[in-house]
């Protein structure tokens, strides 16, 4: 197998234990990083590295199985329900927080989407459903039309999320003639059609990108973008400036900029706590007003944690975002900086 460090010999065994996903990435995507004048940084994306063998961590970081009230339904937060309908994606993301599922036969994948649709129709108060995956649009549109003919009648929800990297890793797969008609269903149904994009770095996103999106925007498609913040490859607030800043410029949304989770095989990305609220606050001191829509954000098994601060007291400050408890919501609370911290478990309560 081909490293970024050389090739060595290993064992499909030896992948599995160490939480190794093979290498596979587009054409498309493997031009636009070596074009892009920033492939030093962006080959970690997507090309192995031996450090993935000593990243230690586990493989459900969110607590995605104690979710998961359904094959491939998660019902974590009340108004939201996620829907993995594939463990295929384009191409595969070295940092993947599923990579338990992804780019193998899991069982963990949505099988029945008219049970999905009697779960959602007994829970009112879900009123949107992002399906991921995998990524969706690996999926064909007829298989997408598929799912939707179950979602679609169903009178409280008020919007379908896409959540996709696709647009970096193969752009032209939004000019299938068939998904325009795809979205007028939506549209019709009385819903919003958002497409959750996943550029992490600002030599990600290609013409053929900006000339998709801009087509889809102008039938009524809202995008947004979050990314990962992730060592070696976009830890640095003007690199991350600059995307959200070409992000807002051809109308996606800045919504969420991710600490990097402890992953089996991936923690090696993870920057310290300290470091990404530093970037963080770099971003904003690069950006007008307008574009500050982005939230600094841990995705923990407890919920959506913003990281807000480093206090002068040496507390790290947060608040919860999203939390299965409602009344945790917007919450302001601290923990003990520890150096070296790079989640919320390494923080000491107290």
């Amino acid at each position: 197998m081909k490293f970024i460090e050389g090739t060595h010999i290993v064992t499909e065994r030896e992948l599995q234990a160490k939480g190794i996903t093979r290498y596979h990435v587009t054409k498309f995507y493997r031009e636009q990083i070596v074009n892009s004048g920033y492939y030093d940084q962006l080959r970690h994306i997507v090309e192995p590295s031996l450090r993935e063998f000593g990243s230690l961590g586990n493989l459900d970081t969110s607590g995605e199985q104690d979710n998961t009230v359904l094959p491939g339904l998660q019902h974590k937060y009340a108004q939201t329900g996620l829907l993995l309908v594939t463990d295929r994606c384009a191409s595969y993301c070295r940092f993947c927080f599923r990579k338990r599922i992804v780019g193998k036969d899991s069982g963990e994948i949505s099988a029945d989407f008219a049970q999905v649709a009697q779960y959602i129709s007994r829970h009112p108060e879900m009123t949107n459903v992002l399906l991921s995956g995998g990524d969706p649009f690996v999926l064909t549109t007829d298989q997408l039309d598929g799912i939707l003919d179950h979602l679609l009648p169903i009178p409280h929800l008020e919007s379908v999320r896409f959540g996709t990297k696709m647009a970096a890793y193969q752009p032209k797969r939004f000019e299938d003639p068939a998904l325009p008609a795809l979205f007028q269903r939506i549209h019709e149904a009385g819903k919003a059609v958002v497409i959750v994009t996943h550029f992490d770095h600002i030599g990600e996103i290609s013409a053929d990108a900006v000339r998709n999106i801009r087509s889809l925007q102008a039938q009524g498609v809202q995008f947004l973008n979050q990314s990962v913040l992730l060592a070696k490859v976009n830890d640095d607030p003007q690199i991350l400036a600059a995307t959200f800043a070409k992000c807002h410029q051809i109308g996606i949304r800045p919504y969420y900029l991710f600490q990097g989770r402890p992953v089996k095989g991936a923690s090696h990305f993870q920057v310290t706590l300290r470091r990404g609220l530093n970037i963080a606050h770099g971003i904003n001191q690069r950006l007008s007003g307008i574009q500050k829509t982005f939230k600094y954000i841990m995705s923990h098994y407890t919920g959506k944690i913003e990281l807000l601060d480093l206090g002068s007291d040496d507390r790290v400050y947060m608040r919860y975002h999203q939390n299965k408890n409602p009344e945790k919501i917007g919450k302001i609370f601290s923990r003990p900086n520890v150096e070296g911290a790079c989640w919320l478990d390494d923080l000491p309560e107290g």
